[in-house]
């Protein structure tokens, strides 16, 4: 099994909203991508609390998948990549480890 887990810092403001409309906006896109795409087992994606460190990445996606062709699978499917192209016009950073459990 392949572990799979992202965290983002997004922009002040992009195309138009607040940082926090975009972080809730790829939240639910993120959330959504489960059961649609064979090669994910399974998925969690949390925003960070507003009681947290603001400094802290503001949105984290795990997933699970049975190995590193399923990640690939994952990372190139259609409806992760529309994902993708959402996320990249408003994030600030990106940071992501992968390892076998």
């Amino acid at each position: 099994m392949v572990k799979h887990i992202v965290m983002f810092s997004f922009l002040p403001e992009a195309e138009g909203r607040t940082k926090k409309e975009n972080a809730a906006i790829a939240a639910e896109m993120l959330s959504e991508l489960q059961g649609k795409i064979p090669s994910l087992i399974k998925s969690e994606v949390h925003l960070n609390s507003d009681s947290a460190d603001q400094s802290n990445f503001d949105l984290v996606l795990v997933s699970e998948h049975e190995d590193w062709s399923g990640l690939r699978e994952y990372a190139v499917h259609p409806l992760h990549v529309k994902v993708g192209e959402f996320i990249k016009k408003v994030r600030e950073s990106r940071s992501c480890v992968d390892y076998e459990f």
